[in-house]
């Protein structure tokens, strides 16, 4: 839908009144991070507007790591006191029961990666205790749903809105604002760039939709500054970079490398489970397996792996990540992921037994999600802004990558620290009104955050951290140990 018919769909308003100080449009972590940030400063006529229908139990489990709980801490300590408990419970809720770490001898608090003949290539701690004495915080793990509750039940229920899909991002300078034109009563998409799905989208739902809504369920607001925190498949993003010399940056791109997940293999005869046990698990209840004569010969993208998971005994579940062209993984689901999965693996050269047990999952239980990313840095003249006007991109709308260094979700809380900092300059100020210090603001915003994404998606694209203990100290360094605190003070030195 053009912007002409959007405006000829708007009711009539000879008065129109700037309704918000700031509007986020996205009501992730990363959106209602923001909004808490604000609101403990003072900044309460706020609003955060998402798409989805209701708030329900979606999203899978993510990895709280130092970087990302030192920017919730000082975005909001009750925000981050009150995830770090839940994700305790999380924790204890997925840990291996007493019987089964006494029978195989293992404290089963490592993440370990081994090659196909089961020798350990490297670990790491998953217990919270060890990583804060080493980076100053610890590592939580929680499921992406209720780390969106914990933020959003510390807001006044009326700043969160849901059934509000955005469609249309104006400048109104005679107004100093900007208007978000937004639907609602509409179905919400599958977004294909970040959801898992057992089956490919068609290429409609990968642009700014096209449908004309019926004039009673468009509502508009304005907003002095509007956040937008929508994710990878950011329609605010298309909206603000069309017709700029960065259009071609609005959608992300395809990293080349996707995924392959099974959420539960059944029915694994005992003597396969006991092998795989043996061999790769050997106590613990994740581990990573790769071909490391492949992968020391190639890059890091054309290296399949496969993850695999025993929450409890007897329980597998796994997921894959392999390089594939979107052309030979459009339309599978079902069986044809499983073969697909298991030509990636013989390929790869994986054991037999792995193979054995990827050839038991049911169909029903198979999904997959290709990978895509925006380059924090494009090597281009034209490299595309994170703001325009008053309109600022944050999290996966800015910068959205894979989650092989789990790095996603911790960034965007990053951004949601700088970008509370930010705004609450500009209200101690009243700048609110000076397009010029805004856009100042968010440029600075932009030069601290930019430099550090080029490093974390380099990593995790490359997964260079992963390759020596000498690499992995130093990006241990450059993203967990920072101090958040005197990273915000540079912001007023920029």
């Amino acid at each position: 839908m053009t912007p002409k018919q959007i405006e000829s769909l708007l009711p009539e308003n000879s008065n129109p009144k700037i309704d918000y100080d700031v509007a986020i449009v996205g009501a992730g972590p990363v959106g209602l991070a923001t909004a808490l940030g604000l609101y403990q400063r003072g900044i309460k006529n706020i609003v955060v507007l998402d798409q989805t229908r209701a708030f329900r139990k979606i999203g899978q489990g993510i990895d709280l790591l130092p970087n990302g709980l030192k920017a919730l801490k000082y975005t909001h300590t009750q925000a981050y006191k009150n995830i770090k408990e839940t994700g305790n419970k999380f924790n204890n809720s997925t840990q291996p029961n007493q019987e089964n770490k006494a029978e195989k001898n293992q404290p089963a608090t490592e993440w370990t990666t081994r090659n196909i003949n089961g020798q350990k290539i490297h670990s790491f701690s998953v217990k919270y205790d060890e990583w804060y004495h080493q980076y100053g915080e610890g590592r939580v793990s929680i499921s992406w749903y209720d780390l969106q509750t914990q933020l959003r039940i510390l807001l006044p229920e009326k700043l969160v809105k849901a059934n509000h899909r955005c469609i249309n991002v104006v400048a109104e300078p005679e107004l100093k604002c900007v208007r978000a034109d937004f639907v609602f009563n509409q179905k919400t998409k599958t977004n294909p760039y970040s959801h898992w799905d057992d089956r490919q989208e068609n290429d409609e739902t990968r642009t700014v939709s096209s449908f004309i809504p019926p004039k009673s369920e468009i509502e508009s607001i304005r907003a002095k500054l509007l956040i937008a925190a929508d994710g990878i498949n950011s329609t605010v993003r298309q909206v603000i970079y069309k017709d700029t010399p960065y259009s071609v940056y609005s959608k992300p791109e395809y990293t080349g490398v996707a995924a392959i997940r099974c959420g539960e293999v059944h029915n694994i005869p005992e003597a396969l489970a006991q092998k795989i046990q043996d061999l790769f698990l050997q106590g613990s209840r994740v581990v990573t397996i790769l071909n490391q004569q492949i992968a020391e010969n190639s890059t890091a993208n054309e290296t399949p792996r496969i993850i695999l998971f025993s929450p409890q005994c007897g329980e597998y579940r796994y997921l894959i990540h392999t390089p594939l062209s979107l052309e030979l993984l459009a339309g599978k689901s079902g069986k044809d992921l499983i073969d697909l999965a298991l030509l990636e693996l013989k390929k790869a050269e994986f054991p037999e037994i792995i193979q054995q047990l990827v050839a038991l999952s049911s169909p029903e239980q198979m999904i997959q999600r290709p990978y895509y990313i925006y380059h924090a840095n494009a090597f281009t003249p034209n490299q595309p802004k994170w703001n325009i006007g008053r309109v600022v991109l944050a999290g996966d709308a800015a910068h959205g990558m894979p989650p092989f260094m789990a790095q996603g979700a911790n960034q965007g809380l990053e951004d949601a620290a700088v970008m509370t900092t930010i705004v609450t300059e500009i209200n101690k100020k009243n700048q609110w009104d000076d397009l010029v210090a805004i856009e100042r603001a968010f440029s600075k915003y932009e030069a601290l955050r930019r430099p550090l994404m080029e490093c974390v998606q380099e990593a995790t694209l490359t997964r260079k951290p992963l390759s020596s203990e000498q690499h992995r100290q130093k990006y241990a360094q450059q993203v967990y140990a920072r101090n958040i605190e005197e990273i915000m003070q540079r912001l007023f030195m920029i």
